[in-house]
């Protein structure tokens, strides 16, 4: 009777172990993964996305954004269907003081994967999120998409401090419409 008291009691742990594992957590961003280990939307104080940061970029600072130089380029997954539907470019960065009062407005612009896309003129520091929609012919299927910025003026090295200075970036990232 022991054995089998003691057998039934294997069986139902046995039945119920899967219902009380704890659920598995999701990485921060693994979704946003694909393939080829790429993300659409990249943290400039990732150091798991800093690979993607393919130019124009200078250190990580206060462990949370990056100047850049007046020209600078990412590399992004494209997100879903974009191919299909477009997408829009996400750049959040502050315009410092520092730069406007020295050159004035300071006038961004992008391309993705070479398709020009609408820029605008900052004339005031702050923080600001340059928001812009990307037509779906500039995506080639799930293909990384490359995205050069350009400044019509910045710091010059030397200016300031030996480094050329843009603007501080802490996030680039495209999302589906």
């Amino acid at each position: 009777m022991r054995r089998l008291t003691n057998a039934t009691i294997a069986v139902l742990l046995l039945a119920f172990a899967p219902a009380c594992r704890k659920p598995q957590r999701v990485r921060a961003g693994a979704v946003d993964q694909g393939e080829n280990g790429l993300r659409s939307v990249v943290s400039v104080a990732d150091p798991r996305t800093s690979a993607q940061l393919v130019r124009g970029f200078h250190a990580l600072e206060s462990n949370s954004w990056r100047w850049t130089k007046g020209n600078f380029t990412v590399t992004l997954r494209p997100p879903l269907d974009a191919d299909k539907d477009g997408a829009w470019l996400l750049l959040k960065f502050s315009m410092p003081e520092s730069v406007v009062s020295r050159v004035g407005p300071v006038r961004l612009t992008a391309n993705v994967n070479g398709a020009p896309i609408e820029g605008e003129t900052y004339s005031k520091d702050g923080d600001y999120t340059f928001r812009r929609e990307v037509p779906a012919s500039a995506f080639h299927g799930d293909n990384p998409v490359s995205i050069e910025f350009e400044l019509d003026k910045f710091l010059a090295a030397g200016v300031v401090e030996g480094r050329e200075l843009g603007i501080i970036v802490s996030m680039i990232g495209l999302e589906a419409k």
